[in-house]
């Protein structure tokens, strides 16, 4: 197709289509045509979008990579210029987004280029871990490889939350024993025995309530609150599961919701620098409710945008309202499976992804997806079958940890999980599962596509944006369509457009480099 120039200030052009259409030509040809071959493709196109003013002797070319159904294209090189990588392979025809946490394992300029190549479209920054220092180098070396390869990469800022701990003991270690007494106190000058340890927290121990529970180590400890102080200042409790507890391990308590602030001091201070970064995206961790992203939205403002992690029984209760509160939303089941009941995990994690995908918020499922891959060059079946159990449900994103972050096997793990993604979308079944599954918010039936949705009664809010995607989506489809393509200012149409599935192209068109980033998720 003819390359689409767009009213200044963005240029923007299709970089490709899809597999199985192959791009003949690997750059533009003088008079703005490029050449593709194959058959029309029910995968999704880029989005194009410029990230710095065109150069005066030509247009820009360079895809990114957005929700399903969208895609973003940055600047592209002079007419003369060849693209830095074939962009016809897998790697950038999958639907699903690839996130990859930074750390000692890949922190370099060398493995960040190694890692976009092999599939990551957003790396994830612990904030928990590392420097500011640190983190703003990391930052620099992903906008470097960005530019290297015209294609607009995410970057995560994940907050710490309020992480809390026990204090320290007086020996290396203490075991407690199932039925034993165990307090929990104030004191953080005395150090802890096999009967007692401070938890420097008093809101705390101000809200805990008989019968209460109380995890201890990721749940490998669990205690029950028998006796409460009534100034707050301590709370006797009898041992549940016993175990083995040392210095500052984490505490949980799922059976209440804290009164304090989701960001703490140092999630203030991290919040800033990560701004300052021009990071695309904040995590909050431990959201209790909806109020906690209000706040968070306070502190961002426009800057970036803002996704809650769901690791709180709490939050779990006011999931729709924190959803539409949200930009995205992350499955954090790291920590809301030590809270939770295994067993209630994956129902829970089915429970996000279909309120997510009906009000068209970004999910990501979270922890331990290919954890194995930490010392084994080869995942589990069961790490398969849990990243593509993942992808059925209809996640926008899966996520990399420790994998990814301090594992031997980092390259290996996201080729892993974009072999599984390609695996999965290329199966016979994938797309009709997916609309099928929407539809059953509603169906349009159609003369030639069965599966074109249409929202019976979309939120006000979101009206015009369903109203006009929905007939667009009809239209195209009795005209059998190549693509279609929507022009937006805030990304919210080609998002919702995204929603529907479609099973032809969606180009859209921005004209500030902060939203062409922002379809990386």
């Amino acid at each position: 197709p003819s390359i689409i120039r767009a009213p200044p200030p963005a240029w923007i052009v299709p970089a490709r289509l899809l597999a199985p259409h192959r791009l003949e030509a690997a750059h533009l040809l003088q008079h703005n045509r490029a050449r593709y071959q194959g058959r029309r493709s029910s995968l999704k196109p880029l989005l194009a979008t410029s990230s710095t003013p065109p150069p005066r002797d030509g247009p820009w070319l360079g895809p990114g990579y957005a929700p399903k159904g969208v895609d973003a294209v940055g600047p592209c090189s002079p007419l003369d210029a060849r693209l830095p990588v074939d962009k016809t392979g897998k790697r950038w025809c999958k639907h699903t987004k690839q996130i990859a946490t930074v750390g000692p394992s890949c922190s370099t300029e060398d493995m960040i280029d190694k890692l976009f190549v092999a599939g990551v479209d957003v790396f994830r920054l612990n904030f928990s871990h590392g420097s500011h220092e640190e983190k703003r180098k990391v930052v620099e070396l992903i906008r470097r490889v960005e530019q290297k390869y015209r294609h607009t990469i995410g970057i995560l800022a994940d907050l710490q939350g309020p992480k809390l701990r026990i204090w320290c003991f007086a020996e290396d270690y203490v075991f407690v024993h199932q039925g034993q007494k165990f307090r929990l106190d104030l004191e953080v000058d005395a150090l802890g025995d096999v009967t007692r340890v401070a938890l420097p927290h008093p809101e705390i121990l101000q809200t805990l309530r008989k019968d209460d529970l109380i995890l201890l180590d990721d749940g490998k400890v669990r205690l029950i609150v028998t006796e409460t102080d009534l100034r707050g200042e301590w709370v006797d409790t009898q041992v549940q599961v016993g175990g083995k507890l040392s210095d500052r391990k984490g505490v949980n308590t799922p059976s209440i919701i804290i009164p304090i602030s989701p960001l703490t001091i140092k999630d203030r201070s991290d919040l800033a620098a990560a701004l300052d970064m021009g990071v695309d995206w904040v995590a909050l961790s431990f959201v209790q409710k909806p109020s906690d992203m209000v706040e968070l939205r306070q502190l961002v403002g426009e800057r970036a945008f803002v996704m809650a992690k769901i690791e709180k029984p709490s939050a779990v209760e006011r999931l729709d309202d924190i959803i539409a509160l949200s930009d995205g939303v992350m499955v954090a089941r790291g920590d809301l499976g030590v809270e939770l009941m295994h067993e209630d995990v994956p129902i829970l994690q089915r429970s996000i992804i279909d309120k997510c995908r009906r009000r068209g918020c970004p999910v990501v499922v979270a922890t331990q997806m290919l954890e194995s891959m930490i010392t084994s060059p080869i995942p589990t079946r069961a790490e398969v079958n849990d990243v593509a159990t993942a992808l059925y449900l209809g996640a926008d994103a899966i996520m990399l940890s420790a994998e990814s972050a301090a594992g031997e096997y980092p390259i290996e793990s996201v080729e892993m999980q974009c072999k599984i993604i390609n695996r999965v979308e290329g199966s016979e079944n994938f797309f009709p599962r997916m609309q099928s599954r929407a539809s059953s918010e509603s169906v349009l039936v159609s003369g030639h596509n069965p599966h074109i949705l249409n929202m019976q009664e979309p939120e006000q809010q979101h009206l015009a944006y369903d109203s006009i995607t929905s007939a667009a989506m009809l239209l195209a489809d009795r005209l059998q369509a190549k693509a279609m393509i929507v022009f937006t200012t805030t990304g919210g149409t080609a998002v919702r457009a995204s929603r529907i599935r479609p099973s032809i192209p969606v180009i859209a068109m921005v004209q500030e480099k902060w939203l062409g980033r922002r379809p990386s998720l």
